[in-house]
């Protein structure tokens, strides 16, 4: 019998820990592999973890609402040697379990791994620099084994030298051979002074500043009068904290259009029986929204940027994220990446298999990852018009309002009329950092006219 230790995964490339929301066995249980394990959440999604081996749980390391470092060993397997050999090689052994060679702490306290200073580096920094491995690969996001996380733990190891160590392994990584020759080195004062790789976050600041501080300073209030007191759940103090957030960070701008949708919403009528007969699903307004703010995307790059302290990253990539109520009343937002890349039919199914996984709690992490600009949809709950907040690191966000009947002038070849049309508010929150007026405006006024030049005749 052999023990497989279980460690928190890579969940996405800024996500550098997760919080365990609730365990689905407990020691003594029997579990399959791909079992769904326990139930987590990041800042982005909650998911299911399943188990990568079968056998019987030994040992839960971490309690329900734990915040764990990515990497750190969250559960312990007890199952057969050959079985471990059969899941896959990239489950290993409890450090308890392995050859007399292996690097043994002189506590063992999983918790360590949790409060160290690697922990509370990759809690308060972010990678600024190019870190170079032996083999010339390197990135501020290396994977990094339980044991060298637990090495580095007892070392007392910042993340700043854990990642000058040099890695022999594979793409880059560190090996325990490597971790320890390392630790040789430094005690015989081989190993020079480090140098500053990290660098804390203006917005970080900003953020401690705008939430962190307030709480701990604000004093007890007192209410009055017949009150009813909720305590906000996660994801609502997330979203908050977000809200603020991009405030803090990005200038906000509001540009306002109307346009006449009224070709579009006649051909959606005409064809959306037959549409879901044919292709097995409704088609809505929103990928219709969406191919239409493709093309002026690509009128408009700088709509399609990020802002890195005095840098314009102009992403090539168009992933558009469009805001999904939940049932609980949140709001998420998956993202339907190389957006540009799709026919109707394929943004149509896009939009309708996110928007289920959404409603179902079925989103994966990279599900809502690498937006370059965001969508929401106020219309649907009666708004004509709204003023969006920017989803950072974004630096523009459209609001499409309610579908009105309404009688306009409309100009004919006979002259002037009043008739009833479709009319619908766009407005589009920008950064004004990067993005001017004239940008912002002639963006919208640009999408307004895709929208109002419909063809009406066109096949889907």
């Amino acid at each position: 019998m052999a023990l497989v230790d279980l460690v928190m995964p890579k969940l996405g490339e800024s996500i550098m820990e997760a919080t365990i929301l609730k365990w689905h066995k407990q020691p003594g249980d029997k579990i399959k592999q791909d079992e769904t394990l326990l139930e987590i959440a990041t800042d982005k999604v909650d998911s299911e973890l399943p188990s990568t081996a079968e056998g019987i749980v030994e040992e839960i390391l971490f309690k329900e609402n734990d915040v764990v470092p990515i990497g750190a060993v969250i559960a312990r397997i007890r199952n057969s040697v050959e079985e471990t050999a059969q899941n896959g090689s990239h489950i290993a052994p409890a450090s308890g379990q392995t050859s007399p060679s292996t690097y043994t702490p002189v506590e063992r306290n999983t918790t360590n791994v949790q409060e160290s200073a690697f922990a509370h580096a990759a809690k308060s920094y972010e990678y600024t620099g190019s870190l170079q491995g032996s083999n010339g690969h390197g990135n501020g996001s290396r994977f990094y084994s339980p044991l060298v996380l637990n090495i580095a733990a007892n070392e007392h190891f910042s993340m700043t030298e854990l990642e000058r160590i040099k890695g022999s392994g594979n793409e880059g990584r560190v090996t325990k051979k490597d971790i320890l020759q390392y630790v040789s080195d430094k005690k015989s004062g081989s190993v020079p002074a480090p140098e500053a790789r990290f660098e804390r976050k203006p917005e970080l600041r900003a953020e401690e500043n705008q939430v962190s501080e307030p709480a701990a300073s604000q004093p007890e209030y007192s209410y009055s009068g017949n009150v009813e007191i909720q305590e906000m759940d996660r994801m609502r103090k997330l979203i908050a904290e977000h809200m603020v957030r991009s405030k803090h960070t990005s200038p906000h701008v509001t540009s306002f259009t109307e346009a006449d949708v009224t070709n579009l919403v006649v051909w959606r009528d005409k064809v959306k029986q037959e549409f879901e007969k044919r292709e097995g699903t409704k088609i809505t307004f929103t990928p219709l929204f969406i191919e239409a703010v493709v093309r002026c995307i690509k009128k408009y790059p700088l709509i399609n940027c990020s802002v890195d302290r005095d840098k314009i990253i102009i992403k090539k990539d168009i992933n558009i994220g469009m805001a999904t109520a939940l049932p609980s009343g949140n709001l998420i937002v998956p993202v339907i990446r190389n957006a540009d890349q799709f026919n109707l039919v394929g943004l149509t199914r896009q939009v309708n298999n996110l928007a289920d996984q959404a409603r179902n709690n079925k989103l994966r992490p990279e599900d809502i990852q690498g937006g370059t600009f965001t969508l929401t949809n106020v219309g649907i709950f009666g708004s004509l018009m709204g003023t969006p907040i920017i989803n950072q690191p974004q630096v523009a966000i459209l609001a499409i309002g309610a579908i009105k009947k309404r009688p306009v002038v409309i100009e004919t070849e006979q002259g002037d009329a009043i008739a009833i049309r479709h009319m619908m508010y766009l407005s589009m929150s920008y950064d004004h950092r990067v993005v001017d007026g004239s940008v912002g405006a002639g963006f919208l006024s640009d999408l307004a006219k895709e929208l109002e030049n419909f063809d009406p005749s066109r096949a889907f």
